[in-house]
């Protein structure tokens, strides 16, 4: 592999090599590498009881990990396949703020909610979350009672946001626009008139994750990728290196499944069903480059909506579906029918009519719902779900993206509790992610706003791999932004290890079918120079 960029060594509670200062940045967050990663693997086999063993590498699994660990606990968290491969990188990249459990009146999801993005927005995450306007075209089939309703519903968001103390000038307050105000957001619109709204939005699922694992590393924890829980209990877990197929026990005074959809796979007692939500990529260009996301009514009602989503790398996401499937295999797809739907509630609001041959790429992901002892769905979008099993592992699944910390919190809250291990309080809310830096210093930075977006004040790194070696600033395929540059930054600093690791994850050019060809064979041939 490459070298390593910064020689680290860990320490739990406080982060190695991080020079922290007012403007919460640093300048040398730890490397994730293949070789640090059999370093950890290769300590684990001591036999020692380490305090927290996290199994599954999603947003949920990389915040119980990074809580952990900055709390003065002994973490490892190890993950079968890649970070980030499993519905944590399919989602619709939106950090929302309530406003659809203020419609359902559940006040407390909603609080929880709204003051959860202001911490990514604010605090923890402020380069990879940004405030995006969504516009709400008034429909010929939306009754005006219902558009009344919706302004209120928006105004009651707005008030959420102010009470949670979220600063007015990263979402402004919502307000009715124009056709041609509605024209200059979304060209390609087709509204006389229509509701501009403010909510966050990911620069990308997989960065988010990604950062959460790392920043956990610099608190001491071990992150081990390919590494597969063969069965778990209540004080540690069998697990298999899936690069060498060794077997290893890792004894643990706590273990937490967060493997999501597929947690019951290792706590029987966990009865899941699955939902798809299923979205399709279109080239922003086909759009005339909107400036806002667009939001559309499913049948006229606000119960269901689809999203026109806007990204920096020059495609549009739209999405998403709500359908229950049976088969939870690693990796699902849309069907003909979700692809379908998507584009038919789409068009509603479009003046150009998308079709299947503007589809450029699709995606789905799995949440998970529970089944009750009548075997009744629980719906776990909103609120998660911790439990005990048989095992006597510990169980977290449900909850959104935006809320991961707070889940994480609550999770480690009770893994301490029931192991009866001294842990410090939380301290993840002020915790700044790798890359994290205050808004006014971001802007400081000499570097394309798309790298700032994706990596923060690690952008300069970038940007100097670039500058020592021209080859690196050449863009991956043609036609895209990524550069042969972040690739290199994946190997030495963010544990790819496959070029699928690469592609589809680290900079998501596997998203697009006409390029992901040509990036996996960029991607080969610089993994097989780096070795």
């Amino acid at each position: 592999m490459l070298a390593i960029v910064s020689a680290i060594a860990s320490t739990p509670r406080s982060p190695v090599g991080i020079t922290e200062s007012r403007n919460i940045v640093s300048l040398h967050w730890p490397s994730l590498t293949a070789d640090r990663r059999q370093r950890d693997l290769d300590s684990l086999a001591s036999g020692e009881t380490i305090d927290v063993l996290v199994i599954g590498g999603g947003i949920t699994g990389a915040g119980v990990a990074l809580d952990a660990a900055s709390r003065g606990l002994s973490t490892v968290l190890v993950e079968q396949s890649d970070l980030a491969s499993g519905t944590s990188s399919y989602s619709s990249g939106l950090v929302h703020g309530g406003l659809r459990y203020l419609a359902s009146r559940q006040i407390n999801v909603a609080v929880e909610s709204a003051t959860e993005r202001g911490i990514l927005m604010e605090r923890t995450a402020p380069h990879l979350v940004r405030s995006l306007p969504m516009l709400m075209p008034d429909l010929a089939d939306i009754p005006a009672k219902r558009r009344r309703l919706a302004r209120l519903g928006f105004q009651a968001g707005d008030l959420l946001r102010a009470s949670v103390r979220t600063n007015k000038s990263l979402l402004p307050a919502p307000r009715r626009i124009s056709g041609a105000e509605a024209k200059l957001l979304f060209p390609t619109v087709r509204a006389d008139s229509g509701l501009l709204s403010f909510d966050g939005q990911l620069e990308d699922d997989c960065r988010l994750v990604i950062a959460v694992a790392r920043t956990a590393a610099a608190y001491g924890a071990k992150i081990l990728p390919r590494v597969t829980a063969r069965w778990i209990a209540g004080d540690g877990a069998q697990v298999r290196d899936e690069l060498t197929g060794l077997e290893t026990r890792i004894n643990a005074r706590s273990v937490v499944n967060a493997t999501g959809v597929w947690a019951g796979k290792l706590e029987p007692g966990v009865r899941l069903r699955a939902r798809r939500g299923s979205h399709i990529i279109v080239p922003t260009s086909t759009l005339r480059d909107p400036r806002a996301a667009l939001v559309v009514p499913v049948d006229g009602t606000f119960h269901e909506l689809v999203s026109v989503l806007p990204q920096s790398d020059g495609t549009t996401y739209i999405g998403t579906t709500d359908v229950l499937v049976d088969d939870i295999g690693a990796r699902v797809q849309p069907t003909a029918d979700d692809v379908d739907f998507l584009l038919a509630t789409a068009n509603k609001a479009l003046e150009v009519a998308l079709t299947r041959d503007d589809v450029v790429g699709q995606f789905a992901g799995l949440r998970p719902v529970t089944i009750d002892d009548e075997g009744v769905e629980v719906d776990l979008s909103r609120k998660h779900q911790i439990s005990i099993g048989d095992t006597g592992a510990l169980t977290i699944v449900g909850g959104k993206l935006t809320t991961y910390r707070k889940m994480a919190e609550e999770a480690v809250d009770k893994a301490v509790e029931i192991a009866g291990i001294w842990a410090a309080d939380c301290q993840t809310r002020a915790l700044p992610l790798v890359g994290a830096a205050s808004r006014d210093r971001l802007a400081e930075i000499k570097a394309p706003q798309r790298l700032i977006d994706r990596y923060g004040v690690e952008a300069e790194q970038l940007v100097a791999l670039a500058a020592d070696n021209k080859d690196l600033a050449a863009p991956v395929v043609a036609g895209s932004p990524v550069t042969r540059a972040e690739l290199v930054f994946g190997v030495q600093n963010e544990l790819a290890m496959t070029p699928e690791d690469l592609v589809d994850r680290r900079t998501r050019l596997g998203l697009v079918d006409g390029q992901r060809a040509e990036a996996l064979e960029v991607a080969t041939s610089l993994l097989a120079h780096a070795v």
